[in-house]
């Protein structure tokens, strides 16, 4: 499966390391199997005077063997898992979990639902109108090695 990501600089090696705490699905390299995203994400960068560049890889077909979570959906399971990743909380040994990105209008939401401003249904409801992006974070080191490889980065 192709998957790319976004970044000021060409990525051969990608690694856990470099990755900031508490994002949508905790530490890890991020990526994203839509194109389209991938470039909309890249240009952020160049709206800063920044370079950017689109580095594209190789998933394994077969992950089979790694401990994956998936989301199909902006559901409870995935409000809860998001909850805890961005508080810090989560103590899951997921190698790669794979849903839905909290773009902007997401993000709204999670904030006025962290803030306590709507209750978990008032959120869910207005998630259910958003149509998820999608998103790989890839946890493990090991599982960077072992299934993804480096194919091209190209400037934007």
């Amino acid at each position: 499966m192709r998957l790319y990501h976004s970044s000021t600089q060409t990525v051969e090696r990608p690694d856990i390391k470099h990755s900031r705490d508490y994002l949508d699905f905790g530490k890890g390299f991020y990526l994203t199997s839509i194109y389209d995203q991938a470039v909309r994400y890249g240009q952020r960068f160049i709206r800063r005077n920044r370079p950017a560049w689109l580095n594209t890889y190789e998933l394994s077909d077969s992950v089979e063997g790694w401990k994956v979570l998936r989301f199909e959906s902006y559901d409870k399971a995935w409000l809860d898992f998001v909850s805890k990743c961005r508080a810090g909380e989560d103590d899951t040994d997921y190698d790669m979990v794979v849903g839905g990105i909290a773009n902007d209008r997401v993000i709204l939401t999670l904030d006025r639902y962290f803030a306590g401003e709507l209750s978990q249904e008032e959120a869910l409801g207005l998630l259910k109108y958003e149509k998820p992006n999608i998103q790989y974070c890839i946890r493990s080191e090991q599982m960077l090695q072992d299934c993804l490889t480096f194919v091209e980065s190209i400037q934007l």
